[in-house]
């Protein structure tokens, strides 16, 4: 899966799936571009460091301030010359149901998990460095897109959003020069689910005995393997796919999170 010369903007890429994919992408030819809030300026440099100066560069971005998503392309152009494509990663989610959401929460998770990727993908289709050139796109959503845990009830709605963003865009855009998929997340161990696990109680070394209910393989999904599909579809070996919604979870059963987190 060559990425040689590509250069992608992945946000959310401080750690986790984020930093996993541009880790990705570096190693398989590609440069990146890393984007993470201002609170997480620190561990995003050191990200951005062990990738190489001459492969990463990085830049703090609100991803919910609107001026956000043409700042991020803008900075990707001065620092490499062009863009090729993006990973919509970041994600807000909070836990929320019917009766403890309140509206400035469902706010924000809106414009962080869905108005910020539409408009990193318009800044990028509005800015290519030649009417031909073509974009490719990767969104992160979640297997909450169906239907979604109780306790997720915004978050669900945001990544069933994106869902559909994914393919109208698909549609309306195939002949334009855009290529967009979404990659449906499972249960993933990465440092937010590490971090829930240790405030629900859980032993430090919970990953290692988990129940074949949740886990036939011997473990739930890890960042790296995430990082390893979505490198495949930025890649040219998955085209033409467009429009393509992948699940990537152990069972072909929409609700098994929910079980595994109640």
């Amino acid at each position: 899966m060559s990425l040689i010369d590509k250069v992608y903007i992945v946000t959310g890429s401080y750690s986790g799936i984020g930093f996993a994919s541009a880790k990705q992408i570096v190693q398989r030819g590609g440069k990146v571009v890393l984007t993470a809030t201002e609170s997480n300026a620190e561990l995003l440099a050191k990200a951005s460091a062990e990738l190489g100066e001459q492969n990463a560069k990085w830049l703090t971005a609100d991803l919910a301030d609107i001026r956000s998503p043409q700042e991020i392309v803008n900075f990707a152009r001065e620092q490499f010359g062009h863009v090729d494509g993006l990973v919509n990663n970041a994600a807000y989610f909070p836990r929320n149901d019917l009766e403890c959401i309140i509206e400035n929460e469902f706010d924000l998770m809106m414009a962080v998990n869905v108005r910020a990727p539409l408009f990193l993908i318009k800044a990028l289709m509005s800015n290519r460095d030649f009417s031909e050139q073509k974009i490719t796109v990767v969104n992160v959503g979640s297997i909450n897109a169906y239907c979604g845990q109780p306790d997720l009830l915004a978050y669900s709605i945001s990544k069933g959003a994106l869902q559909t963003m994914t393919r109208n865009l698909a549609d309306a855009h195939a002949g334009k020069g855009l290529r967009i998929n979404q990659l449906n997340v499972g249960w993933t161990l990465t440092q937010s689910e590490i971090d829930l696990q240790k405030k629900l109680g859980r032993p430090d070394d919970w990953m290692k005995d988990i129940s074949p209910v949740f886990a036939p393989r011997g473990h739930i999904l890890t960042p790296e393997e995430i990082a390893t599909h979505i490198a495949f579809w930025l890649s040219e070996e998955s085209n033409p796919v467009n429009g393509s919604i992948c699940d990537l979870e152990q069972y072909p059963v929409i609700g098994r999170n929910k079980i595994a987190n109640s």
